[in-house]
């Protein structure tokens, strides 16, 4: 699996809508408001390489109200769930 996170800078009167259509697009497993320097950050999850320009140029960038892009390729994934899960051993939580 491929993950891109990519900053969606977007017109600021259509972000609710931006974020729906983005949320739709095949690929796009997430999409976050968010406060900071971009309007949106979507999370791309994908089996090949290629279908990372189909996602990105070829649709997220087409969607009415996307100004701008800019795109990180995930090389590895840390996250502390895991880490949980990893040292469970099979245990159940105490929770």
């Amino acid at each position: 699996m491929i993950t891109a996170i990519v900053l969606i800078d977007c017109a600021t009167d259509a972000i609710p809508e931006v974020a729906e259509n983005l949320a739709n697009l095949p690929g796009v497993s997430e999409v976050y408001s968010v406060a900071g320097h971009v309007d949106l950050i979507a999370i791309v999850r994908v089996r090949e390489f290629d279908q990372i320009a189909q996602v990105i140029a070829g649709s997220i960038s087409k969607v009415p109200g996307v100004l701008n892009t800019e795109s990180h390729i995930a090389f590895r994934a840390y996250s502390q769930h895991d880490l949980e899960e990893t040292f469970a051993i099979g245990l159940a939580s105490a929770d």
